[in-house]
C-alpha cells in the first residue's frame, strides 16, 4: 500500500445555498447551508454534518479493521455522534465531536477486549488525528445472549 492517497470531490453551485457534492464513481448527493444560518436549508446535509460524520466513519472503519485482525466477534456495531459548534474568539468553531459507539457482543468475558478495540481504534483513527478538534469516545458494549441476538 502507498504511503500517499489522495482523494477529490468536487461542488456545483445549483440554487440559493445549495450545491451538489459529487466525487468520480460515488453517488452524488445535496449540499446546503444549515438550516440555523441564514438562508440555511433543513433536509439536507451540511458540512457540519460531513465533519461530524467524518469522525464517525472512521471510528467505525478502524474498529472494523482491528476486530478482524482481533478476531473479535461481534453481533452489531452502531453509533451517534454530536458535534459541538460554538462562537470562540477567532469566530465559530466546531469544538468538539463526542462519538458514543455501541458493539453488541454474545461473551461477558470479551466485553473488557472490545472496549480496548474502541479504545485502540480511537487512538488510530487518521481523522480525528488529523482535527484539531477535541474527540472523544463515551462507548458501550452491550452483551447479548445468542438466543437474543437480530438476523
Amino acid at each position: 500500500m502507498s504511503d500517499t492517497h489522495t482523494y477529490t470531490t468536487s461542488v456545483t453551485y445549483t440554487e440559493q445555498r445549495k450545491g451538489v457534492l459529487s466525487s468520480e464513481g460515488l453517488a452524488p448527493f445535496e449540499i446546503a447551508t444549515p438550516p440555523q444560518f441564514p438562508g440555511g436549508h433543513e433536509g439536507i446535509w451540511s458540512p457540519e454534518h460531513l465533519y461530524v460524520a467524518s469522525a464517525e466513519i472512521c471510528l467505525m472503519t478502524t474498529f472494523l479493521s482491528i476486530a478482524e485482525k482481533s478476531r473479535l466477534e461481534f453481533v452489531s456495531y452502531s453509533s451517534e455522534a454530536v458535534g459541538t459548534l460554538e462562537k470562540v474568539e477567532k469566530g465559530m468553531l466546531m469544538t468538539k465531536i463526542v462519538i458514543r459507539p455501541k458493539v453488541v457482543i454474545t461473551d461477558e468475558g470479551k466485553k473488557e477486549r472490545t472496549l480496548l478495540l474502541l479504545e485502540k481504534a480511537e487512538k488510530y483513527c487518521l481523522i480525528s488525528n488529523s482535527m484539531k478538534t477535541e474527540v472523544t469516545l463515551e462507548p458501550i458494549v452491550e452483551v447479548r445472549a445468542e438466543a437474543d441476538q437480530v438476523g
